[in-house]
């Protein structure tokens, strides 16, 4: 019978990968995962000021006054948004319908969970 697909490393993209118990593991660069974790990671973790964990859905007030780019408008602090879609990087994480301004890319860091 043959042995199951293993996907490739996810360090070095490499497709000589073995598995040793629960973990898979890279002969050519040595990284070692859990391909369990690995599937649940597939969704990017963001933070909150408070250090809250965020979901998409999940309803945020704003904690700091913010500029909106290319426009003179100023969002104060308290108001509420949604959040639709979280996306992995630095600069602006969630993609939220903000109260009053509509849709927008907003930092993470700067808001709340409601």
């Amino acid at each position: 019978m043959p042995e199951a697909e293993l996907p490739p490393c996810p360090s070095c993209k490499s497709d000589y990968v073995y598995a040793d118990q629960r973990f898979l593991i890279c002969p050519e660069c040595g990284y070692e995962w859990d391909p369990v974790e690995a599937a649940d990671d597939d969704n990017p973790k963001v933070k909150d000021a408070n250090g809250t964990l965020l979901a998409e859905g999940d309803k945020v007030t704003l904690a700091k006054d913010l500029k909106v780019k290319g426009s003179s408008q100023v969002l104060k602090v308290g108001t509420k948004a949604i959040i639709r879609h979280i996306k992995e990087g630095k600069d602006h994480q969630l993609d939220c319908r903000v109260n009053g301004a509509g849709e927008m890319l907003v930092t993470a860091q700067f808001v709340k969970k409601a």
